[in-house]
C-alpha cells in the first residue's frame, strides 16, 4: 500500500513538473529506488519473463491431464458413369481422447525443471533490482560530488576574479605590470572554464539518474543533500573475511547458479527419458452419415462406434538424438558448476577491491584534511600580502591552485570512502541505504 501511494505521488509530481509547477521537487535516495522499482524498463521486462516461466510451469503441469479433441470431415463424390447413385455425400464426426500413462519420467522432471526456472526467473528479477540499487547509489553520490565540486569552483572563480580586478586596479595605478594582470586574468579564465566543466559534469550525472528512473528529458529533477560527518567517513570497517562470507550467503546470483545446477541434473534425466518406452492410452467415439442413404438419425445411430486402445512405443534408433541431448545436458551441468566457481572468485575480488579502495580513500581523506588546512592557511596569508602589494602573481596563483586542489582531493576522498562503505554494507546485508 505504501509503495502504491509513493508511486501515485511520484506520477503526480512528474505531471506537475511537466507543467512547470513543481520543477523544484527534490528526490531522496529511497524515493529514487521506490520509483525505479516500478518504472525501470529492464525490471519490467524481467517481470514479464517471470510470467512466461509461470506459464511454462502451468503448461507442464497440464501434461498430466488427458487430451480431448473433436473432429469432423465432410466430402462430396461425383461418379458420372456409376450404375448406382452418381453423387454421394459423406460426413464423419468424432471425439478422440488420449492420455500418456508413462513417458520415462519426462513429465515429472519437466515439471520440476519448470519450477526451478520460475524460481530462477524471480531471483534474476530480485538480483537486477539489487544491481539497480547499487547503480542508483553510485549515480546519486556522483551527483552530490559534482554539486559540491561546482561550489568549490564557484568560490575559486569568484576569488580569482576579485584578484584579477585588484591587479587591474594596481596596474591602472602604475603599481603593477600588464604581465601581472594578464597572468591573473588567465587564472580567472581557467577557473571559469573549470566551473563550466563542473556544471556540465553535474548535468551529465543527473541525466544518468533520469535514465535509470526512466524519466523524460522534460522533467528537471533534483536530489536531496546528504549530511556526511567525518566520523562516518572514518568509521572502522568490519572484518573482510566476515564480509565475504556474508556476501556468499546473500548473493542471489550464486543461489540462481545453484538452482541451475539442479536444473542441469534434471535436464540430463529428461534427455535420457527420450530413450525409454512410452505408454499411451487412447479412446474415441465416432459416427458418420452418407447420402443418399437412410434416415439421418438412423444412420448416425447405426454408424456410432467406440474404441479404446493402449499403445506401447519403444525407441530403437533415433539418429543419436537422445545421446546428443544427454551429452549437451551434461556439458551444461559442468558449465554451470564452472560459473558458480567463477562467481565465488568475482565476489572475493569485489569485496577485497572495495576494502582496498575504501581504506585508501579514508587514508587520503585524513591526509587531505591536513593538506587543506595547510593550503587554506597559506592562501590566506598570501592573499593578505597580495592586498598589501607584497606578493607576485606566481605565488598568488600557486597558493590559489593548491587550495582548489586540496578541496577537490578532500571532496573526492570523502565520497569514495562513503561509496566504499555502502558497497561493503551491500555485500554484507544485500541492502543499500543512505
Amino acid at each position: 500500500m505504501k509503495l502504491k501511494f509513493l508511486t501515485i505521488s511520484f506520477i503526480m509530481t512528474l505531471v506537475a513538473t511537466a507543467d512547470g509547477t513543481a520543477s523544484d521537487y527534490v528526490w531522496n535516495y529511497a524515493e529514487c529506488v521506490d520509483y525505479a522499482r516500478t518504472h525501470n524498463i529492464t525490471l519490467q521486462k524481467l517481470r514479464l519473463a517471470e510470467q512466461t516461466a509461470e506459464c511454462n510451469l502451468d503448461e507442464s503441469k497440464a501434461q498430466w491431464q488427458p487430451t480431448l479433441d473433436f473432429g469432423t470431415s465432410h466430402g462430396y463424390t461425383n461418379s458420372p458413369w456409376s450404375n448406382g447413385a452418381k453423387n454421394m455425400y459423406n460426413g464423419q464426426l468424432g471425439l478422440n481422447a488420449g492420455w500418456t500413462v508413462w513417458n520415462g519420467g519426462e513429465r515429472e522432471r519437466t515439471i520440476e525443471r519448470n519450477k526451478l526456472n520460475t524460481e530462477i526467473s524471480r531471483l534474476d528479477t530480485d538480483d537486477a533490482m539489487r544491481s539497480l540499487e547499487t547503480d542508483l547509489l553510485q549515480v546519486y553520490l556522483n551527483i552530490l560530488y559534482a554539486r559540491e565540486a561546482i561550489a568549490i569552483y564557484e568560490e575559486a572563480e569568484k576569488l580569482s576574479y576579485a584578484q584579477a580586478e585588484r591587479m587591474r586596479q594596481l596596474m591602472e595605478a602604475g603599481k603593477a605590470s600588464k604581465v601581472d594582470y594578464a597572468q591573473l586574468k588567465a587564472q580567472h579564465e581557467q577557473d571559469a572554464y573549470a566551473l563550466v566543466n563542473a556544471r556540465g559534469t553535474y548535468d551529465t550525472r543527473r541525466m544518468e539518474l533520469k535514465k535509470l528512473l526512466e524519466i523524460g528529458i522534460e522533467n528537471n529533477m533534483d536530489i536531496a543533500d546528504l549530511q556526511i560527518s567525518e566520523e562516518q567517513i572514518m568509521a572502522a570497517l568490519p572484518p573482510m573475511d566476515d564480509s565475504y562470507r556474508l556476501a556468499v550467503l546473500t548473493d542471489l546470483k550464486l543461489r540462481s547458479l545453484e538452482l541451475e545446477s539442479e536444473g542441469a541434473e534434471l535436464d540430463v534425466a529428461i534427455a535420457k527419458a527420450a530413450g525409454k518406452p512410452r505408454i499411451t492410452l487412447n479412446a474415441g467415439v465416432s459416427t458418420g452419415y452418407t447420402a443418399p442413404g437412410g434416415a439421418f438419425g438412423t444412420m448416425l445411430k447405426q454408424s456410432l462406434n467406440e474404441n479404446i486402445g493402449l499403445t506401447l512405443s519403444i525407441p530403437i534408433l533415433d539418429n543419436r538424438k537422445t545421446k546428443s541431448a544427454v551429452a549437451r545436458a551434461k556439458i551444461q551441468k559442468i558449465n554451470t558448476e564452472l560459473d558458480s566457481e567463477l562467481r565465488h572468485t568475482e565476489l572475493a575480488q569485489a569485496v577485497e577491491n572495495w576494502y582496498i579502495d575504501t581504506r585508501s580513500a579514508q587514508s587520503r581523506y585524513k591526509a587531505a584534511v591536513t593538506q587543506l588546512e595547510s593550503a587554506a592557511t597559506s592562501s590566506e596569508f598570501i592573499n593578505e600580502q597580495f592586498t598589501l602589494g607584497l606578493v607576485n602573481p606566481v605565488e598568488l596563483m600557486t597558493a590559489h591552485n593548491n587550495l582548489v586542489e586540496a578541496r577537490q582531493a578532500l571532496l573526492q576522498a570523502k565520497f569514495m570512502a562513503l561509496l566504499g562503505q555502502k558497497m561493503i554494507e551491500y555485500y554484507r546485508t544485500s541492502k543499500v541505504s543512505l
